[in-house]
């Protein structure tokens, strides 16, 4: 079996470059039984982070995330996202309640900001730091955050306990790599990518299958590949079904060459400015 590429967080945890996302999971009951099945080859082939937010299905994706890990909690690192509306003094900690009884766990290894709203960050900070020490949360972080607001972030005591930040980034979605995931690299936060395959888009960007075929790849391989290279960059791609869950893994035995990096950036090149992040 491939050897699963690693990122360590700020405060010494190792966890895989390759996880699995659940937007859009738990929802319909006749998938059920092929979602969980999907989840649970994924945690046997070592992609044992596992995203979800409360948002996913109004808690339907965390009840679904819960019952596949029924039994096998301590061979997950699970992520969870809190609403903007939830994440003050008094919101936040009923809301991660809510979020712990769903997954029917006592802990969530990272409660993630969903992204940013009309609560000041500060207060945010102060709620997640409470969870924290009351063994709620291992960690924290936040998601959909661009560069202004992480400086921001870093500017409050304990804002830089922050220990990733979860952004769109795909090879249709480069606006990142101008300023972005730069800072995050010098400041040792992770970035997570979610949609890491464009909700499947890519899959049908006919150049770019092509240029896959090439080389002897599937998209999914190569598009996920070129996420993975990055240092300090987690892929959280969804699969909802074993075949798929197989083919996202097989992407750690991809290598890129500087040639196919140069194909890769002719036919969807990086950007040439600073542009606003993009959101899904």
């Amino acid at each position: 079996m491939e050897a699963m590429k690693t990122v360590v967080l700020p405060d010494g945890k190792q966890v895989p470059a390759l996880g699995m996302g659940t937007w859009m999971m738990g929802e319909n009951p006749a998938c059920r039984t092929r979602e969980i099945a999907a989840l649970q080859h994924g945690i046997d082939l070592g992609m044992r982070l596992i995203d979800t937010a409360e948002m996913y299905g109004e808690g339907a994706s965390e009840e679904l995330v819960g019952e596949a890990i029924r039994g096998r909690r301590d061979q997950v690192f699970l992520v969870s996202k809190a609403y903007p509306h939830h994440a003050g003094r008094k919101s936040a900690p009923m809301a991660c309640e809510r979020s712990l009884e769903r997954l029917g766990v006592e802990c969530i290894d990272l409660y993630l900001l969903h992204w940013r709203g009309g609560i000041p960050l500060a207060e945010t900070v102060e709620a997640f730091e409470k969870l924290k020490a009351q063994g709620k949360i291992r960690r924290w972080g936040v998601s959909n955050l661009d560069l202004a607001d992480m400086r921001e972030l870093y500017a409050i005591p304990e804002g830089k306990a922050a220990a990733v930040d979860q952004v769109l980034y795909n090879l249709t979605r480069r606006g990142i790599e101008w300023n972005l995931l730069p800072w995050l690299q010098s400041q040792k936060t992770a970035l997570m990518a979610y949609s890491p395959i464009e909700q499947g888009r890519l899959l049908r960007h006919t150049a770019f299958c092509r240029l896959a075929e090439q080389h002897g790849w599937r998209p999914a391989q190569l598009a996920l590949a070129w996420v993975l290279r990055h240092e300090g960059v987690i892929a959280i791609p969804k699969a909802s079904r074993r075949e798929h869950v197989e083919e996202n893994f097989s992407a750690l035995q991809c290598p890129l060459s500087p040639e196919i990096l140069a194909q890769i950036d002719r036919l969807l090149p990086p950007p040439k400015a600073a542009t606003p992040l993009e959101m899904l």
